[in-house]
């Protein structure tokens, strides 16, 4: 039956068994949608008979403002998009009908012989132009191109339609031809509806596989910055915000200074909240080049510029379902900051190179150590991304506001190291827990946690030293005089300062044994210059033990 209708429509289309079946067959084969869109196209096109064919696409309604058909569309929310298109013209040598930016680029449901189609689900077949022309919008084109016959079959599945299928014929278009060309566009629709298939567990693919690349890349650099140890009323009041905020999906804008563990309270965030078996993907803003941020969050498709050998799934595309950690989020350059604002108001995003526009479900916490506000009055920050991020701010307060907790965190850390060592565990002493506490800690939790494990590395020789910014101390310093009053949260008068200058360079020079100058000298211990020292010790009347 098949052949025999083959070896009819051969003489309008000039069909040939072969041809229809490669055709078929090819079509069963192609695992990506826009492939597979060529191909039927392509090879329609090459039949002698036919001039133009062409298949749209339903898809979301995307160009309504500038669409010429926009009076003819019904609701504006789907439309069909011209997906491929092959043949060649015989009046205009010139004209290229592989383009999908035409006047034809879109069709509104309903309008005009391919909305028709598309709304119905029935064929619209104008088997002589000459004595039928009510479907042609333009019979001059027609004539000129000798174009005589049409024939448009809707591509539907399940009794969904999901595209049409068109051709243009020199020849007036007969039954057995019309055959031909429903059977045609029914293996298109499955095979469209297999490569949709191939395309999806291709995406769920390369999504693992860049769950698992961000995973690995994500344990092979963490650092602990201790969890949440402390007992200090700060740090209390950060979880309780966390708490308040975790099972929402409402976006959190994490503040404070560099090392304070912004990247922990977005963990422990993301720990909490109901996507917490989806991934937490992390984007440091400022090591991505401005040239570079679309691809670097959104991704790219093979070929799209110089240097993209191979398709991108993108930082968006990755956290789909999950969680997105924009780090130092004020890096981002101004111009940059209009393509995320759209993906966080309207959760789409397009890859480079792609027109397809992708949905996304991404929960975001940004963190920063600059002041935003004074970034938006300044003009370097966008006031509408600002308001977009900062649904519930968490300001992360510096070391030096959390002394309560630098004992606990320093032997959190110590034992730690010690551990991962395999050395005995040990905690520090008291004085050198002082020590530890007097210093104003600029790099926050991350300097402690480097100083702490520099320790642990040489806590097994005789030269173990307690290094703290330029100061050095070996064994336990011996602690401060009585008369000398604690330090922390308090206000100390000139003589009691005076008081504790002395006092710490006396420990300094016990220590030391006395000596000033060189790599265990006092002078070093204190981080001065042997000649300033030198000079304190004479002001103050200090004797050299």
């Amino acid at each position: 039956m098949f052949n025999t209708m083959v070896m009819v429509a051969e003489n309008i289309f000039h069909f040939r068994n072969e041809q229809v079946q490669s055709l078929l067959l090819d079509m069963g084969q192609q695992r990506s949608t826009g492939a597979l869109f060529s191909l039927i196209v392509d090879r329609l096109s090459l039949f002698e008979n036919i001039s133009l064919a062409r298949i749209w696409l339903l898809k979301d309604a995307d160009i309504c403002p500038e669409c010429e058909l926009r009076d003819e569309c019904r609701s504006q929310k789907e439309c069909l998009h011209l997906v491929a298109s092959a043949g060649e013209s015989v009046h205009d040598p010139q004209a290229d009908w592989t383009r999908l930016d035409g006047a034809h680029k879109r069709f509104p449901l309903g309008a005009r012989k391919v909305g028709h189609i598309a709304a119905t689900g029935t064929p619209v077949i104008v088997k002589s132009i000459t004595r039928d022309s009510k479907w042609i919008l333009d019979p001059d084109w027609a004539r000129k191109e000798g174009i005589r016959g049409f024939a448009g079959q809707p591509m539907s599945y399940h009794g969904k339609v999901m595209g049409v299928l068109a051709v243009f014929s020199k020849s007036p278009i007969e039954q057995p031809a019309l055959d031909i060309l429903s059977i045609i566009t029914n293996h298109a629709t499955a095979a469209l509806v297999n490569a949709r298939a191939f395309e999806k567990i291709e995406e769920l693919k390369k999504r693992l596989e860049a769950e698992n690349d961000y995973l690995r890349e994500e344990l092979a650099n963490t650092v602990s910055y201790g969890g949440f140890v402390g007992q200090s009323p700060m740090l209390k009041r950060i979880i309780r915000q966390i708490d308040l905020v975790a099972g929402t999906d409402a976006s959190v804008l994490v503040l404070g200074e560099s090392g304070t563990g912004k990247e922990l309270v977005a963990r422990e965030l993301h720990q909490r909240s109901a996507r917490k078996d989806k991934p937490l993907v992390k984007v440091n803003c400022a090591s991505i080049p401005k040239d570079l941020f679309s691809s670097e969050f959104f991704g790219h498709v093979k070929g799209a510029f110089t240097g993209a050998l191979s398709d991108r799934t993108g930082k968006f595309g990755a956290a789909h379902k999950g969680t997105l950690f924009l780090d130092e989020i004020g890096e981002i350059p101004l111009e940059q900051q209009a393509h995320l604002l759209r993906v966080l108001q309207e959760g789409e995003y397009e890859r480079v190179g792609e027109e397809n526009t992708r949905k996304v479900d991404v929960r975001i916490i940004a963190a920063t150590n600059k002041d935003l506000k004074k970034e938006v009055e300044a003009g370097r920050f966008r006031e509408d991304l600002y308001f977009r991020l900062n649904v519930f701010p968490i300001d992360v307060p510096p070391l030096r506001e959390r002394g309560e907790d630098v004992a606990l965190l320093a032997n959190h850390f110590l034992r730690k190291s010690l551990t991962e060592m395999n050395r005995s565990v040990f905690k520090f002493s008291d004085e050198q827990l002082g020590m530890l506490a007097g210093y104003a800690w600029p790099g926050n939790i991350r300097e402690l946690q480097n100083i702490v494990e520099r320790f642990a590395i040489t806590s097994g020789s005789d030269s173990s030293v307690l290094n703290i910014g330029n100061r050095e101390a070996g064994k336990a310093p011996k602690s401060f005089d009585e008369s000398v009053p604690n330090m922390d949260n308090q206000v100390i008068t000139e003589e009691q300062m005076v008081r504790l200058q002395i006092s710490n360079i006396e420990r300094a020079l016990k220590l030391c044994h006395g000596k000033i100058y060189g790599p265990d000298g006092a002078a070093k211990v204190l981080g001065l210059k042997p000649t300033t020292l030198a000079t304190r010790i004479k002001k103050f009347r200090i004797v050299k033990s």
